[in-house]
C-alpha cells in the first residue's frame, strides 16, 4: 500500500499563544493548548511555542509532548523531559531479511546483555562516568571501537562543549558523588514501555538522491531503536528542577542529595534562597543562565546531553556486535537524534534556548554547510509509527523554520485515535510483526494496521513544508 503523503489538508494555525500544526482529522486538544499556554505564560519567549502533530500528554511530564519552546536568557527545565537526550537511532544492515531463527537469536542476545529489570552491575568506573559526561560520543567511540565517521551521523557529533563552563574540572566538582556512583550502572540499554528495538524492511523510496546520500535503498533491512539517555540524565533532571514524577529510589536519593548540592554548597543565604526557589518549588520556574549559578545550570544540561549521546552509542556498539554474531550483518549508522533536548540556537536573529519535548531537531541543508554527512540533506529525522504500521525517514523541508526547525518524534497518539474512531483498520495485506518481550516466551504475532494514522501525521508535516519523506520502512520484528 502506498501512503499518500500530499493529499491531506494540514494547516498552520497561528494563535496568540502558540503556532499549531494540526489538521481536521487530528486537531490539537484545546485543554492541552491551555496547559501549554499556562506553563509558558510568564516566560520570556523568543517566539510563540510550537505545537506539532502527535500532541498529547504523558502523566509523568509537566508539559505536553510534541512541542518546541524558545526562551531568552533563561531555561525552563520542565518544558522538556527530566531525562535529557532520550532519543532514537536508525542503522542499516547489509543483508536480506533474515530468517526467524536468526532474529530470535539476535533478540536473545539483546535480552541477555540488557535485561529488564536491569540489575545492579557496575558498567563504568567513576572516571569513565565523568568522561562520558564531558566527552560524550568521543568517549564512547574510544571505549567501544566506533569509527570516527559514524560520529558524523550523530546530532552535534555527540558532544556539546563544556570548556567555556569550567570544563572537566568543574564537572568533577559539581557532579555529586552519589549521582556518579549510580551512573556507573547499566550503561546502554533499550528497556520496555515506549522504548523499542525494531527490525524493518525499506518498502518505498520517495527521494532517491537523499536516500543514496543517507545510505538507504529499497528492500534493505534497517534497525531502529529508541532508548533513554541513561541514569545520570534522569538524576540531573531531578537535581535541577522539582519534577512531577520520579521513581521511589530517585526521590529518596534526591531528598538527601538536593539540599547537599544546592543549599549547603551555597556561598551565602541569598544564593541558597534563589536555589531553593529554582530547584525545590513546584511549577515551571525560569532559571536565568547569567552569573555563576547560570553557568552551573548550563553545565549540568550539557553534561546530561553528552552522557546521553555516549549512552546511546554504547547501545549501538552492542547491537552492532549482536547483528554480526546472530545475523551475519554489518550495521551502519544512518542517524542518531535526541528528541528531549535544550540547545542554544538563533531565533529571530538573537540567541535563545530551544526546548524540545518529544520532538526532534530538523536543520535544513543550508544550515549544515560543510557537514561531512548531512550537508546535502540536512539533519535527517525519524517519524515512527508503531510496531503495527510503517515508519518514515525524513529530511527537513523548505519551511522548517516555521516550527523552530522541529518535527514530532512519532505518531503513536494519532494512530491510536484513528483506530479507536474506526477511521483506521487492519492492514489490507494482512501483514504482522513478531513481537518479542524480555521473557523467554515465544514472540507474539501482532497484526498490522493500515498506514492512515501515521500518514496523517506525515501529511501535516509535509503539507506545511516542515519535512520531506525519504523512505518508508515496515517492521517485521520488535523487542519492547
Amino acid at each position: 500500500m502506498r501512503v499518500d503523503i500530499v493529499s491531506g489538508k494540514p494547516t498552520e494555525r497561528p494563535e496568540e499563544s502558540a503556532t499549531v500544526f494540526d489538521s481536521e482529522f487530528s486537531p490539537a486538544d484545546p485543554a492541552l493548548l491551555a496547559r501549554l499556554r499556562d506553563g509558558t505564560a510568564t516566560a520570556d519567549l523568543a517566539a510563540p511555542p510550537v505545537v506539532l502533530p502527535d500532541f498529547c500528554h504523558k502523566s509523568k511530564s509537566e508539559m505536553p509532548s510534541s512541542i518546541a519552546v524558545a526562551t531568552r536568557d533563561a531555561i525552563r527545565p520542565t518544558l522538556t523531559d527530566a531525562a535529557l537526550n532520550c532519543g532514537m537511532a536508525l542503522a542499516t544492515l547489509d543483508i536480506a531479511k533474515p530468517p526467524e531463527r536468526a532474529v530470535g537469536e539476535f533478540y536473545r542476545r539483546v535480552r541477555e546483555r540488557f535485561p529488564n529489570p536491569a540489575g545492579w552491575r557496575f558498567e563504568l568506573t567513576r572516571g569513565e562516568v565523568l568522561r562520558a559526561a564531558v566527552e560524550g560520543a568521543d568517549f564512547a567511540a574510544e571505549r567501544y571501537g566506533i569509527e570516527r565517521h559514524e560520529l558524523d551521523r550523530v546530532e552535534e557529533f555527540g558532544r556539546l562543549c563544556v570548556d567555556d563552563l569550567g570544563g572537566a574540572e568543574r564537572a568533577r566538582r559539581e557532579l555529586p558523588w552519589l549521582c556518579v556512583q549510580l551512573a556507573r550502572l547499566r550503561f546502554g540499554s533499550i528497556g520496555p514501555s515506549t522504548h523499542f528495538l525494531e527490525l524493518q524492511e525499506v518498502e518505498e523510496i520517495f527521494d532517491p538522491e537523499a536516500a543514496r546520500h543517507l545510505g538507504l535503498r529499497q528492500g534493505q533491512v534497517t534497525m531502529q531503536f529508541h532508548n533513554g539517555g541513561g541514569v545520570l540524565t534522569g538524576q540531573l533532571g531531578e537535581l535541577y528542577a522539582r519534577r512531577r514524577s520520579a521513581s521511589r529510589l530517585l526521590r529518596a536519593e534526591m531528598a538527601a542529595q538536593k539540599p547537599l548540592t544546592h543549599l549547603l554548597g551555597a556561598r551565602d543565604l541569598a544564593t541558597a534562597r534563589r536555589r531553593f526557589e529554582a530547584y525545590f518549588t513546584a511549577g515551571c520556574p525560569s532559571l536565568p543562565t547569567g552569573g555563576d549559578d547560570g553557568r552551573r545550570l548550563l553545565l549540568s544540561q550539557r553534561l546530561a546531553m553528552n552522557y546521553g549521546f555516549a549512552y546511546r552509542l554504547a547501545t549501538y556498539a552492542a547491537l552492532r556486535t549482536f547483528a554480526r554474531e546472530a545475523l551475519g550483518a554489518q550495521l551502519s549508522l544512518v542517524v542518531d537524534s535526541p528528541h528531549n533536548s535544550i540547545y542554544e540556537e538563533q531565533v529571530n536573529g538573537r540567541p535563545a534556548y530551544v526546548h524540545r519535548h518529544n520532538a526532534a531537531r530538523a536543520l535544513p541543508a543550508e544550515m549544515m554547510a560543510g557537514h561531512p554527512a548531512f550537508a546535502r540533506t540536512g539533519q535527517p529525522l525519524l517519524l515512527p509509527g508503531t510496531n503495527r504500521t510503517s515508519s518514515f525517514l525524513c529530511i527537513p523541508g523548505d519551511d522548517a523554520g516555521r516550527s523552530l526547525y522541529t518535527a514530532c518524534h512519532g505518531t503513536g497518539s494519532i494512530i491510536s485515535a484513528f483506530e479507536r474512531s474506526g477511521r483506521s483498520g487492519p492492514d489490507p495485506r494482512g501483514r504482522s510483526t513478531s513481537r518479542y518481550s524480555y521473557s523467554d516466551a515465544a514472540p507474539r504475532r501482532v497484526a498490522h494496521l493500515d498506514d492512515l494514522g501515521v500518514g496523517e501525521g506525515l501529511d501535516i508535516l509535509v503539507g506545511n513544508g516542515l519535512v520531506r519523506p525519504v523512505a518508508r520502512m515496515r517492521p517485521f520484528a520488535v523487542l519492547s
